[in-house]
């Protein structure tokens, strides 16, 4: 006999909200350039976006028994979060499922495999970043972990951690770092807002990052 709980703790609403207005850049770039998940994960659709507490998940590669076990637990707002080691060739994901996510009020699905139905998923709606497309199929024999620390995309990601994933990729944070993470991010995006205007106001790119003794030192000479 196996035994899975499903209970962890999850971060307050308003910080998932506070995190979900800013890309997933600027929250990686905030924190430090920390918890980017490989540059592979890509959502099936631009304009694909997700914010919420991870629902984490291991799986064996061609087998998404618990796949479809997460789904049938995760709460309202959360992402589903899937682990399979990175393994392409294999469509565990399609819209079917994203029906079900989206009948129970998941905010997304993340995973380091293959999804398929992609022009269906598109239409849908339903956040899904992933690994690949494939439609090569699925069984449902294996059992495995379920709201336990998983590694997806080189990333260590853990039941209540913050998922943030957007067209450019995917950032997790910590859900004990979530507030600082925010506050920083907010920092960021109003020191960006200062560097545009000044560009606009005429200032370069040399002047405003003062450039010029850095590349003084490193011995280049520009003649106008």
């Amino acid at each position: 006999m196996i035994r899975v709980s499903t209970k962890f703790d999850r971060p307050e609403p308003s910080v998932v909200k506070q995190l979900s207005a800013f890309s997933s850049a600027t929250v990686h770039e905030a924190q430090g350039r920390l918890g980017a998940l490989d540059s592979a994960i890509k959502p099936v659709d631009h304009t694909m976006s997700l914010c919420g507490p991870a629902f984490t998940v291991q799986c064996a590669r061609r087998d998404n028994l618990m796949l479809q076990t997460a789904i049938a637990y995760a709460r309202p707002g959360d992402v589903v979060v899937v682990s399979v080691g990175n393994y392409e060739e294999a469509g565990s994901f399609g819209d079917v499922l994203a029906n079900a996510c989206q009948s129970e009020g998941l905010a997304g699905l993340i995973t380091d495999t293959g999804v398929r139905d992609t022009e269906d998923l598109r239409a849908l709606g339903f956040p899904v970043f992933s690994r690949s497309v494939s439609i090569k199929g699925t069984v449902k024999e294996t059992v495995g972990p379920m709201c336990e620390p998983v590694t997806v995309g080189g990333m260590l990601v853990r039941p209540g951690d913050i998922m943030r994933a957007d067209a450019d990729g995917v950032v997790v944070v910590r859900r004990e770092d979530a507030a600082e993470a925010a506050a920083r991010s907010q920092e960021r995006v109003d020191a960006e807002a200062r560097y545009i205007a000044a560009y606009r106001a005429g200032r370069t790119v040399v002047e405003m990052c003062d450039l010029t003794p850095v590349l003084a030192a490193k011995g280049l000479v520009i003649e106008e």
